[in-house]
């Protein structure tokens, strides 16, 4: 009888800054000894933020047709949600949307239809299905999604020219969200440019700020 003996090659992790280039290195060094700080005024958390969702899976922007107040639409795997992105408050819930309905993918526009105060019409949802937010605003803020140690994204928040290419961090640019325990699924500001949000797997976090 012939004995086989199994070989298993022993697995090795990829250097991740293999084959960078002297910039591409500093810059990744860079952005990974950058430590999460709080957004630059006029930027403010919203109240009760991060809101905890449990099976994210994207976002969309709408605007309230009263108060004027940027909403955000949250569509998980327990149905759709509304929330007003200046008070917090979650404004109205459907937890059982037409199948046809449910998830953006459904969708050629990836749309959900909207509900509460925006009933009847249909907001564009960024996620885990495609589809993206704004990423920038007229007034010169960006926001950017790095990922120098790969699978965790970091969303970047900058003015002018304040990218992580140049100019220091905490001035220029500000390491405002780490997702290092669920899965990224968007990030971006609202049409208006006064709400910034940051959607993971598992929660949604806003900040806001009056017109300037």
């Amino acid at each position: 009888m012939v004995k086989w003996t199994a070989t298993i090659p022993s697995l090795e992790r990829p250097d991740p800054g293999a084959g960078l280039s002297d910039y591409q290195s500093a810059m990744r060094d860079r952005l990974l000894a950058a430590p999460v700080v709080p957004a630059p005024a006029p930027w403010r958390p919203v109240p009760g933020c991060p809101v905890a969702v449990g099976g994210l899976l994207g976002i969309g922007f709408a605007v309230h047709p009263g108060s004027g107040n940027d909403l955000v639409m949250v569509v998980s795997q327990d149905g759709h949600g509304l929330f007003d992105a200046v008070t917090g408050e979650r404004i109205a819930r459907d937890r059982d949307p037409a199948p046809e309905d449910g998830t953006p993918d459904e969708s050629e526009d990836l749309s959900c239809p909207g509900l509460g105060p925006i009933a009847g019409s249909r907001v564009r949802i960024a996620g885990l299905f495609g589809g993206g937010l704004h990423s920038g605003t007229g007034d010169g803020w960006s926001v950017e999604v790095v990922q120098p140690a790969w699978p965790n994204e970091r969303v970047l928040l900058s003015r002018g020219d304040g990218l992580p290419h140049d100019g220091p961090h905490g001035e220029k640019w500000w390491h405002v969200f780490h997702s290092t325990h669920s899965t990224f699924r968007a990030a971006g500001f609202s049409p208006s440019g006064r709400t910034l949000a940051v959607a993971t797997s598992s929660d949604l976090t806003l900040w806001s700020r009056e017109d300037e």
